[in-house]
């Protein structure tokens, strides 16, 4: 079964733009068939989307997006998540509260930049209990130090010298057997955020799928042609389904991604 499906999104429950029920209603006119909300750490807005979809036709399926620590940019997408699933609840949990820790050490950071933003703010802007670096970003943009977001991650909040204040997080075997444990599949996010070479990367495809990885994201605005082939031939070698999703965050966050619609076998799901 396809569908015209955006498999990677995310709502103001983590650090997107639109409340998960307006994030549903622009999947609607856009027409999106099926939509997977995959918030960051967070599964808190996912009963708010699925009841969205029902009441607006849209094929909601919950989701989350969890960092893993052995690459920066490692990201595994989790799809079909039960929503009582403890142990990624608790997981969640650890991350937010690595989250929580980690928004006093970018403050001071920033400072240290002479960047001066409030915390009231950022959370402010935040609008909920996750409090993510595009928080800070569109702050920083409010206050005139940068132009864009895009601007704030590149002169800030993605630099070498940054990631000395990151937080804490779980190995991608944790991150794998987390959304299985919750009745869920498994996809790697965006590959080319890990910075990894072709053969470098075609091994951690391949201890992924040793740890039951599901499936691999080939198709992402971002992909260039050459990537989106070398990656589903990696689907093609390690027995992976194929996923694909725009990263939508809404215009304030990211200008430049807009909701996508990818013609996407989602019966395995």
């Amino acid at each position: 079964m396809t569908a015209a499906a955006d498999l990677h999104t995310h709502s103001a429950a983590s650090d997107g733009q639109y409340a998960p029920s307006a994030l549903v209603r622009l999947a609607k006119e856009r027409g999106i068939e099926t939509l997977a909300l995959t918030d960051h750490d967070t599964l808190d807005g996912l009963d708010e989307a699925v009841l969205a979809g029902e009441r607006e036709g849209v094929r909601v399926l919950r989701g989350v997006e969890l960092g893993a620590r052995e690459y920066r940019g490692l990201h595994i997408l989790g799809y079909c998540v039960s929503p009582g699933a403890s142990g990624l609840g608790r997981l969640c949990g650890d991350l937010k509260r690595g989250r929580d820790e980690r928004k006093y050490r970018i403050i001071e950071f920033l400072r240290e930049k002479g960047v001066r933003v409030s915390l009231a703010e950022v959370e402010e802007l935040a609008g909920g209990d996750i409090i993510a670096r595009p928080h800070f970003a569109r702050a920083m943009v409010r206050r005139g130090y940068v132009q864009t977001t895009a601007e704030a991650f590149d002169r800030y909040l993605d630099t070498d010298e940054y990631q000395r204040i990151e937080r804490q997080k779980p190995d991608a075997r944790t991150c794998v057997e987390a959304i299985h444990g919750a009745g869920g599949r498994a996809s790697l996010a965006h590959p080319y955020q890990t910075g990894l070479e072709d053969g470098a990367l075609d091994g951690l495809v391949r201890q992924l799928a040793g740890y039951g990885l599901d499936a691999i994201e080939c198709f992402y605005p971002r992909h260039t042609a050459r990537q989106q082939e070398f990656y589903l031939s990696l689907a093609r070698k390690y027995h992976l389904h194929v996923t694909g999703g725009s990263d939508f965050h809404g215009e304030k966050v990211k200008a430049d991604i807009q909701l996508a619609r990818y013609q996407l076998d989602i019966s395995w799901m």
